[in-house]
């Protein structure tokens, strides 16, 4: 697991706005969605080239943190925990994904599009996320806890390390929390920063897929693409937010003016090239 602070902003009067960039084991990626005050965007199957997630599967699949024992209830309270016994589980967990891939990868060679082959492969992939909230003491009080899968507790604990250990930027009034605006895109008009901002969130990164960093024109036209899409495709400019006054909400943040609120009730049009 990976967590990373991209953007960690407060208000004048303390309200505190942050996005993590994550990697997990997807197979617990549902308990994530369940948290609706997170604006969030990841990784999509649907995206990835098969040989590349073959690639992961076979090198470096995802696989559980603990070997819980079966037993009656939604937690396994015991372990397996023998030399032995630890192995047995793993050997059988990469079996799994062997057999997975073999299978996945005839898929492939069949003809079957991404979308489909991708998917029984999940269990054995890690995903990239992007969330973005200004409320995170429910989020650690559920899933960093005895009683949360052993998963996202390990993945509920580094994300509250890593906010506990950030320091947020203090903004004025008006100006913009932006996820992966560097130093070097400052000098763009807010506008354009904005899109840029929206367009790597929508990537949960700076690269693309194919591994090189997008310039800031491709970034602009996805952005484009995105909200003039019919229907539009809100969700990466929901990370984006204007420190503002009061204790109003915007979307699912509390004092901070969210991006998508200004789209929505201002048409755009765009010039696609």
């Amino acid at each position: 697991m990976q967590v990373k602070i991209i953007a960690d902003s407060i208000s004048p009067s303390g309200v505190r706005l942050t996005t993590m960039q994550l990697k997990y084991q997807r197979f617990f990626h549902s308990e994530v969605m369940t948290h609706r005050v997170f604006s969030r965007n990841a990784s999509s199957s649907r995206a990835i080239p098969v040989a590349k997630v073959l690639e992961q599967v076979r090198n470096d699949p995802a696989t559980p943190v603990e070997w819980g024992k079966n037993q009656a209830g939604m937690q396994a309270r015991e372990n397996f925990t023998s030399l032995d016994d630890v192995h047995k589980c793993q050997t059988l967990w990469l079996d799994a994904a062997t057999q997975v891939a073999g299978i996945a990868e005839e898929m492939a060679r069949f003809g079957l599009h991404k979308q489909i082959v991708n998917r029984i492969l999940e269990p054995f992939q890690y995903i990239h996320v992007v969330v973005t909230s200004t409320e995170w003491d429910n989020f650690f009080a559920l899933r960093d806890h005895p009683d949360a899968q052993p998963e996202i507790r390990e993945l509920a604990k580094l994300m509250k390390e890593a906010y506990n250990a950030s320091k947020p930027k203090k903004l004025l009034i008006g100006q913009w929390h932006l996820p992966y605006i560097t130093e070097d895109d400052r000098h763009l008009p807010i506008n354009d920063q904005k899109k840029v901002s929206a367009a790597r969130c929508c990537r949960v990164s700076y690269v693309k897929h194919d591994g090189f960093r997008a310039e800031v024109q491709e970034d602009i036209i996805l952005h484009d693409k995105l909200v003039t899409a019919n229907p539009p495709h809100m969700s990466p400019v929901e990370h984006q937010a204007q420190c503002s006054e009061g204790d109003e909400w915007s979307g699912n943040f509390k004092q901070w003016k969210q991006y998508r609120k200004e789209i929505e009730n201002m048409p755009i049009q765009y010039s696609l090239f």
